[in-house]
């Protein structure tokens, strides 16, 4: 079958590690389902798995991908969730958590295997590309929201970094929520897409909000970590589930301290949690932005898109 993988590492140029040819078909397993994928979307996870993060050179060839849209053997139309091991469900209790891509093959793929319990019947409302921007990046943003830091409507929130998948997908969740959306980013248009997504507002990064918000989304890290701990009120939280730009440093511990601020990491979110997030996306009428379409043979056009930084919203690709 065609698949995209991670062939070798290059930390400087992570969409260059990335090659496209067939591998092998997945093997038959008890508890586990092959899905024929439609649609799949690139994360970050792919780039830093590209970069030599979270894979060994033993584990290469990787086909990369950590969600997908698909077709089952008998014919039912799925969303794949790709946590594996959380519950033990088709690896045994004692396997620690992992997510497709790093012990299992991905879904850049025509065809992935997966746990059967994984499989989420997909809405006929979402289209095969809306549905595979959901298990990674939406699947996060809604449980930084309304899970990490436990938000309302009616309270507020600064989203850091307008315009990767994670935060055009809090951007959009919030806004649909009832909540007062905040966003960050350098780049004018970006920011002008933040608004269109439902921000009330959007600035350059480190610029003073009209008030401290209740919550930060932050996937940014170390550019933004002083804005966002100088952004979020007295006992407020910080929701956050990546570092693209490094860790922080300082670290801010005093002011985390002496503010009482929650620091709450998040990866991903429950199979409970993807089927209320899709239930929540078919009652609200709101989509994902989806910022191009490639087919699985330019798939290493699509990383690459996602490495420059320029995407607002995600970057699908169809088998």
């Amino acid at each position: 079958m065609l698949a995209a993988y991670a062939a070798r590492f290059s930390p400087d140029d992570p969409a260059s590690a990335l090659e496209v040819g067939e591998r092998p078909e997945p093997e038959p397993r008890e508890h586990w389902s092959t899905v024929t994928v439609r649609a799949a979307s690139i994360n970050h996870h792919d780039v830093w798995s590209l970069r030599g993060v979270g894979l060994a050179e033993t584990q290469l060839p990787m086909i990369l991908g950590c969600d997908a849209a698909g077709v089952t053997d008998d014919g039912a139309e799925v969303v794949v969730h790709g946590v594996i091991g959380a519950d033990g469900h088709g690896v045994g209790p004692r396997e620690p958590r992992s997510i497709l891509s790093e012990r299992y093959p991905g879904t850049l793929a025509e065809r992935v295997a997966v746990p059967t319990a994984n499989l989420i019947p997909k809405p006929a409302e979402l289209t095969w590309e809306e549905a595979a921007c959901l298990p990674t990046a939406w699947l996060t943003a809604y449980r930084m929201l309304f899970h990490g830091a436990d938000l309302k409507p009616g309270q507020s929130l600064l989203v850091q970094g307008a315009g990767g998948g994670v935060a055009s997908a809090a951007i959009a969740l919030g806004a649909a929520a009832g909540l007062e959306v905040y966003a960050t980013s350098r780049s004018e248009a970006k920011r002008a897409a933040a608004v269109g997504m439902g921000a009330v507002a959007a600035v350059e990064p480190g610029a003073r909000l009209p008030r401290r918000v209740d919550a930060v989304i932050e996937t940014v890290g170390k550019a933004t970590w002083k804005h966002s701990i100088a952004s979020v009120r007295n006992g407020g939280t910080i929701a956050i589930a990546g570092h693209t730009t490094g860790d922080p440093d300082p670290a801010l511990l005093t002011r985390v301290f002496f503010h009482e601020l929650r620091i709450q990491g998040v990866t991903m979110g429950t199979r409970e949690d993807l089927a209320s997030l899709m239930a929540f996306l078919v009652r609200t009428g709101l989509r994902p932005t989806i910022d191009g379409v490639h087919p699985l043979a330019h798939a290493r056009d699509a990383v690459a898109r996602v490495v420059s930084g320029e995407q607002v919203g995600k970057v699908v690709v169809t088998a």
